[in-house]
């Protein structure tokens, strides 16, 4: 039984069409001079590469988090100069007998450490307290930098290399931990996942099209405005601070998206040739139809995106903003190179053809008009089945744990990894990850050898705490500070609990009554405090993005059902991505399949960067697929044919850009960064999440179900809301479904 309501609708008279608007004139003016176009974007991507080697900026992970006791505490260090100040970083060594027969190199290595630039402190392992295992063959150094190593260039690698260079020579091994080991990282081979995403997207673009010169097209453009939007990303990060991943996901999504963009405007070019529309015309309606549909796609993601700022930390929203800036350009490349490419081969499209090439489906004996009658028949079967799919693939989400992946989870040939492990067998887990409590006494009227007597023994008392100095003052006396080593490593959720229960319950109970303050802080405690803000203000990411994108739908489709529904399938699709995420990551399942070695929490930024990003892809697929069924339905008004015909014209293409991005994202899974490998795993199954189950299975079977009221808007709704058309068919019908 389907869904009625009392409406009308006024089809719009056979063969009628648009009256050229802005973007046929633009799709056809690019067409015409199509080498003034390709000339132009040339000089510009070269310009723009060229600027952006000379005065690009540089990508570090950098944030503060105001409010927070960890951020607080550790600008108290840094105002009262503290030996704590600075980014810390260890260099771990071992040897085969006690260290101390290796005084000499240690006392010369420390030396030459000192004097490199940026170093503040070094505390030497001979030296200083409970820095030599109890065996006394792992010991570790402290350097303390006026900023985070992470960020320097690699040639300082070098330097620090050449200052150990001795006890190396005296058969000491020595690793680096913390940012120091980041930095020291091997190269990332992002661009062998760039290279095998393409190399897929060309052999799914050819047995797609059958035609190299077809294939080809949608290929160059994606290229093109990738290297445009990174050297834009470049000049604009001199400017502004961007995260390491940020190149990273902006090539991921630039990529993915150009590609799509550029094979849905070719798809629907090829099919209006067939007709016998001449080559410059087809352009400029190519875009007047799907090149609309391309500019809400495009916006609807950037506007997912840039919900990344409702987060109140920039570090997210500038991530988001990376990612925005690749889709806009990809967009821009589409909407005007594309176009151009398109008139410069005209009818020669289709030439170098490997088969008889095939535009858009449509025939009543085409698969995917078989399909979408098959789902017609029987709606309640597919939309159960469908539902059963994400229901299943999701119930991992009710267990994810958010939290920080820490060096434990690098590769076992990384120098910070070996740190760590050398670490955790000389001192134990929590050494990777100490806590630094700050004391800030009252003014005047307090004993303060009394407040650090009586926090050091509630310290020392306080389950899960492995080991705490005694505090000790700041060289202005002005603060009280003492180290807290935890049981556990930085990643485990005891430590997490730890930060919690003495931020909360143990220094507030020990100094009440006393007027002075306490704040836990350093690298484990800022990542601990990262997560939680993130945590808090997820359901304002939420509903930042769904709503805005349910406004943008409603607008484009005038369809109250229909943007309801998108809404909620798109959250459906992304649970069932969170899902996968958590099983393969969290609970270990295939995770070795991918280079990760043993479970990890989800890093506390993914879930809100993977909401954005699929929330945002999701709409590009849900804007084509609704976009060529209201197209029919204006034309006919009939809901069955007009779910029938939308469904039968984009599946071929839907799923052939859905395979080329999915192959973009499962691409990244080579780096050896975990936090990527996370992204892309989730970004590419949400991909074929939303291409199959989502668009073949429970919107056709919704639609179907709705029938008539899929189009229903209140008239005083109409009337209010501005009127956003991404295929041109208001002005075909200038009407729709109103109560």
């Amino acid at each position: 039984m389907t869904a009625s309501a009392p409406d009308t609708v006024c089809p719009a008279a056979p063969g009628t069409e648009p009256p050229p608007g802005a973007l046929h004139r633009l799709g056809r003016w690019c067409a015409r001079r199509a080498r003034r176009v390709i000339v132009a974007w040339l000089l510009v991507l070269v310009a723009a590469f060229a600027a952006d080697r000379a005065w690009g900026g540089a990508y570090e992970d950098e944030f503060s988090l105001p409010g927070t006791t960890a951020q607080e505490g550790a600008d108290l260090l840094r105002e009262h100069g503290s030996d704590l100040e600075g980014v810390g970083a260890q260099i771990v060594l071992r040897a085969d007998g006690p260290l101390a027969a290796h005084r000499a190199a240690i006392d010369d290595a420390m030396g030459e450490l000192a004097d490199l630039p940026d170093v503040l402190t070094v505390a030497g392992p001979l030296g200083t307290p409970g820095a030599l295992s109890k065996d006394g063959t792992i010991g570790y150094a402290t350097v303390r930098f006026a900023q985070s190593p992470a960020t320097f260039d690699r040639s300082y690698v070098d330097a620090v290399d050449t200052a150990v260079a001795e006890l190396r020579a005296d058969d000491v091994t020595v690793e680096y931990g913390g940012p120091l080991g980041q930095l020291a990282r091997p190269e990332a081979a992002h661009g062998l996942s760039e290279v095998i995403g393409l190399l897929t997207a060309v052999i799914v673009l050819l047995i797609g099209f059958g035609s190299i010169a077809a294939a080809g097209l949608p290929l160059v453009t994606a290229v093109v405005g990738l290297l445009g939007g990174l050297s834009v990303l470049g000049l604009i990060a001199a400017a502004f601070t961007f995260g390491s991943a940020a190149p990273t996901l902006a090539t991921m999504m630039g990529l993915g998206v150009g590609l799509d963009y550029a094979l849905f405007l070719t798809t629907r070019h090829r099919g209006l040739l067939a007709s016998g529309v001449p080559p410059e015309d087809a352009a400029g309606r190519t875009l007047a139809t799907s090149g609309r549909a391309v500019l809400v796609a495009a916006a609807t993601v950037a506007m997912a995106l840039a919900g990344l700022y409702a987060s109140g930390v920039a570090f997210i929203g500038t991530l988001g903003l990376a990612a925005a800036i690749t889709v806009l350009v990809a967009a821009l490349a589409s909407l005007t190179l594309t176009p151009a490419l398109l008139g410069l081969l005209g009818r020669r499209i289709d030439r170098w053809s490997l088969r008889r090439p095939v535009a858009e489906s449509g025939g009543a004996d085409d698969t995917w008009r078989r399909w979408a009658a098959t789902v017609g028949r029987r709606p309640w079967l597919f939309l159960t089945a469908g539902l059963l799919i994400l229901g299943i693939l999701s119930v991992p989400l009710a267990s994810m744990r958010i939290g920080h992946i820490d060096a434990g989870a690098s590769p076992t040939g990384y120098t910070e990894r070996q740190a760590y492990d050398l670490i955790s067998d000389g001192f134990g887990p929590g050494t990777n990850g100490p806590l630094t409590v700050v004391v800030a006494p009252a003014a005047s009227g307090t004993d303060t050898d009394r407040v650090a007597a009586d926090v050091h023994e509630s310290l020392k008392r306080t389950p899960g705490v492995a080991s705490v100095t005694r505090p000790v003052y700041t060289p202005d006396r002005a603060l009280l500070t003492a180290t807290v080593v935890p049981r556990y490593g930085p990643q485990d959720e005891s430590t997490t609990q730890l930060v919690h229960r003495l931020e909360d319950e143990v220094l507030p109970k020990t100094l009440d009554g006393t007027g002075s303050r306490a704040y836990v802080t350093g690298t484990t405690a800022v990542h601990v405090a990262f997560r939680d803000v993130l945590v808090e203000r997820l359901p304002w990411i939420v509903a930042v993005v769904v709503g805005a994108a349910f406004l943008l739908l409603l607008c484009v489709f005038r369809s109250l059902l229909v943007a309801v529904k998108a809404a909620l399938l798109n959250l459906l699709s992304i649970s069932a991505a969170y899902g996968v995420v958590v099983a393969v990551f969290q609970w270990g399942w295939g995770g070795r399949l991918f280079g990760v070695t043993e479970p990890v929490p989800v890093e506390s930024y993914v879930p809100m960067m993977m909401f954005a990003i699929v929330f945002g892809l999701s709409m590009d697929y849900e804007v084509f697929l609704l976009a060529r069924i209201r197209e029919t339905w204006l034309e006919t008004g009939d809901n069955h044919e007009s779910v029938a015909g939308g469904l039968a014209a984009t599946a071929r293409v839907i799923s052939c850009a859905a395979i080329v991005m999915t192959s973009v994202f499962l691409a990244f899974l080579l780096s050896t960064n975990v936090v990527i490998k996370m992204l892309a795993l989730g970004l590419g199954v949400s991909v074929v999440i939303d291409a199959t189950v989502v668009r073949l299975l429970l919107v056709p079977a919704t639609m179907y179900l709705f029938g008539r009221a899929n189009w229903w808007l209140p008239r005083w709704l109409d009337r209010l809301l501005p009127r956003l058309d991404p295929e041109g068919t208001t002005a075909r019908s200038g009407q729709g479904v109103r109560a």
